[in-house]
């Protein structure tokens, strides 16, 4: 059961307290800007997480300042579609309710449910993602590899890692895929959902991928193959892009 610390209380709670109940999400951003792409990532990434536990999932984004060009930005960047909460109205008898908002903004958020604060990103130079970045999934890379609660300070430098490693993941998948399929071993799938239903803790999900990339011989190339399809149904960085290319 994934379970989300709330940051007024500093307590975990559950993110989907009835089996098969409905959990609203909310995403609260004051966009556009890297801040409020981080607070819609990882409302996206609750959604994958909450999904992939069999719970339904409403996704909602609430009004905010140049909407179309943050929802634009968020597309570009894998997130999901958002509903928006002025034309719905009221709720559907959600069991659980999950705000995302950005750190210290709080004023004018219901609250209702469990409030998922997100620490804000620093760009350097401040149009960075858009000069630097020739592939959105490595932005995404590059906020997935640090906690949400921590401020973020992205550069060149990170963008060009999470580059690196993106381009050296999807050649090894692709590879992978030319053996024969094996399951992943429970072992493993029980450590990448343990990480990610503890508090999203994302980094972790990605420290268990690069253990199964330089685990020995003992682990067959379909199981690592398996293991990071599954592990992107949560991340969507599109690990399995390249797929059919030649060797």
């Amino acid at each position: 059961m994934l379970r989300i610390i709330d940051a007024r209380t500093g307590e975990p709670a559950p993110a989907a307290p009835v089996r098969r109940g409905l959990t609203r999400i909310e995403a609260h951003a004051t966009g556009p800007g890297l801040t409020a792409l981080r607070v819609l990532l990882v409302a996206d990434l609750l959604v994958r997480a909450l999904e992939l536990g069999g719970t339904p999932v409403w996704a909602v984004l609430t009004g905010a300042p140049q909407e179309t060009e943050l929802r634009a930005a968020a597309a570009a960047l894998g997130v999901r579609p958002f509903e928006d909460s002025r034309e719905i109205g009221v709720g559907l008898g959600e069991a659980q309710v999950l705000q995302v908002v950005e750190e210290g903004r709080g004023v004018g958020v219901s609250p209702d449910g469990v409030h998922v604060t997100v620490a804000p990103v620093h760009a350097l130079p401040p149009d960075l993602p858009t000069a630097a970045d020739a592939d959105p999934a490595a932005l995404r890379l590059a906020l997935l590899a640090h906690p949400r609660t921590a401020p973020l300070r992205l550069d060149a430098v990170a963008l060009a890692e999470a580059r690196d490693t993106l381009l050296r993941w999807r050649r090894a998948v692709a590879g992978w895929a030319r053996g024969p399929s094996r399951p992943i071993p429970a072992e493993v799938r029980g450590r990448l959902r343990e990480a990610w239903e503890d508090d999203l803790d994302l980094p972790a999900v990605l420290r268990v991928l690069e253990q199964v990339e330089d685990a020995g011989p003992e682990l067959p190339d379909g199981a690592r193959f398996e293991t990071y399809a599954y592990a992107d149904r949560l991340l969507g960085l599109d690990l399995t892009r390249d797929l059919g290319a030649p060797a």
